[in-house]
C-alpha cells in the first residue's frame, strides 16, 4: 500500500502531484503573494532599479553527462530560460554545488567548464557560488542549485494575459530532452542505434528578439520542462474560462523519438525537453512570430499547434486519425531526475 503523506519520487514529475504537493505544503506555509502566482521567475515590481525577474531551480539529473548536454550545461541554461520565459534579460547567475565525497576532480572541472561556456554564450555571469560535500553514497555524484537575476525590459506576459482565440505555438520538437536521459540510463540494457540527444540550451538569444518585435501581442511563455507539453500547456488555462486545443499532427517531434516512445510505450507530448518554449501569442501575429522563431538555429522546427478557446480550463488533442481527446496532466514520472 502507497502512503499518501511521505513524498515520493513521482512528487518531482512536475505535473499533478507536484502540484497536490507544492499546494498541501509550500503555498500552505509560503504565503507570500507573488509566490502563488507559481510563475517560473517572480517579477519584483516597484524598485528602484526597474522590474527584476529573480528565480532558482535545483539540478539532480542522472547521468550526469549525455548525449547534448550535461549538469553544468543544464543548470544555467534552465535558469536562463526560466528567467528568458517572463520577458526577462538573464545578467547574473549564483550556483551552489552539493558534492559527493569521492567525484573526482576532472568531474567537477568538466562541469564547470560546460557551466563557463554556456553562461558566456548566454551573456550572463555566475557571480556568486557555494561548495558543500556531503558522505558518499549522500548525493549521488553532484548537485547543484542555482538563481538568477534579470531585468524585464517589455510587456508583462502572464496567465492572465491569455485570451480567447490566441495561437499556441511550440518551438520546436518535443521531448528530445526525456528521450535521451532515458535511453542514457537503458544503454546497458538494451542498445539503441540513434542520433537523440538532448535539446539543452539557453533560449534568451531566440526569445528576446519576439518580445522586442512584438511587445504585448506574445501573451504567455514557459519553458516545456517537467511533465512535458500538455502539462505545461494545462497550467496555461488551469482554473480558467479557457481551454487548448492542439493538433496532434501538428505538434512537431523528432522521428526518432517518436520510435523509441513507441518502442517503450511513452507519449513524446509527456517528456520533457530543456531547450524548447511554449509561446501563446496574438492569432493576428502568429505567423510572423514564427517566422521570427525560424530564423534562430534553436527554432528551426517551430510551429502553431493550436488555439485557445472558450472553456474549462482544460486541454483538448485533435488525434491524428481525426477524433479527440482530452489531455491531462503528468500524473506517475515515465522518467525521473531529468533535470
Amino acid at each position: 500500500m502507497v502512503r499518501d503523506d511521505v513524498v515520493r519520487l513521482s512528487h518531482g514529475a512536475g505535473g499533478v502531484l507536484t502540484k497536490q504537493l507544492v499546494e498541501k505544503v509550500f503555498l500552505k506555509h509560503l504565503k507570500d503573494r507573488t509566490l502563488l502566482e507559481l510563475e517560473d521567475s517572480a517579477v519584483l515590481d516597484g524598485l528602484r532599479c526597474g522590474r527584476l525577474a529573480f528565480t532558482t531551480d535545483s539540478y539532480v539529473v542522472s547521468p550526469l553527462f549525455f548525449p547534448g548536454g550535461d549538469i553544468g550545461k543544464l543548470s544555467i541554461s534552465g535558469t536562463v530560460n526560466d528567467l528568458a520565459a517572463v520577458g526577462a534579460r538573464p545578467l547574473y547567475i549564483s550556483a551552489g554545488f552539493i558534492i559527493e565525497e569521492g567525484l573526482p576532480y576532472d568531474v567537477l572541472g568538466k562541469v564547470a567548464r560546460s557551466m563557463a561556456a554556456t553562461a558566456k554564450r548566454a551573456g550572463v555571469k555566475i557571480v556568486t557560488a557555494d561548495t558543500k560535500v556531503v558522505e558518499h553514497g549522500k548525493a549521488d555524484g553532484l548537485f547543484i542549485n542555482t538563481a538568477g537575476v534579470g531585468v524585464v525590459e517589455g510587456a508583462s506576459l502572464g496567465r492572465g494575459c491569455i485570451r480567447k482565440g490566441d495561437a499556441v505555438i511550440a518551438s520546436g520538437t518535443m521531448g528530445d530532452h526525456g528521450a535521451t536521459i532515458l535511453l542514457s540510463r537503458k544503454r546497458d540494457e538494451v542498445r539503441f542505434d540513434t542520433n537523440i540527444k538532448s535539446d539543452c540550451a539557453p533560449l534568451n538569444g531566440m526569445l528576446l528578439p519576439v518580445y522586442k518585435e512584438f511587445g504585448s501581442g506574445v501573451h504567455w511563455v514557459r519553458d516545456v520542462t517537467r511533465g512535458g507539453l500538455f502539462t505545461i500547456l494545462n497550467e496555461a488555462v488551469d482554473d480558467s474560462r479557457l481551454d487548448v486545443e492542439v493538433s496532434e499532427r501538428e505538434i512537431p517531434v523528432d522521428p526518432e523519438v517518436r520510435s523509441v516512445c513507441e518502442l517503450l510505450g511513452l507519449d513524446p507530448f509527456y517528456l520533457a525537453n530543456e531547450g524548447k518554449v511554449v509561446l501563446i501569442v496574438d492569432c493576428r501575429i502568429a505567423d510572423l512570430v514564427i517566422g521570427r522563431l525560424k530564423a534562430h538555429r534553436y527554432g528551426k522546427d517551430s510551429a502553431v499547434i493550436g488555439r485557445v478557446k472558450k472553456g474549462d480550463g482544460k486541454v483538448y488533442v485533435e488525434t491524428v486519425t481525426g477524433g479527440s481527446r482530452l489531455a491531462d496532466s503528468l500524473l506517475d514520472d515515465p522518467v525521473p531526475r531529468i533535470c
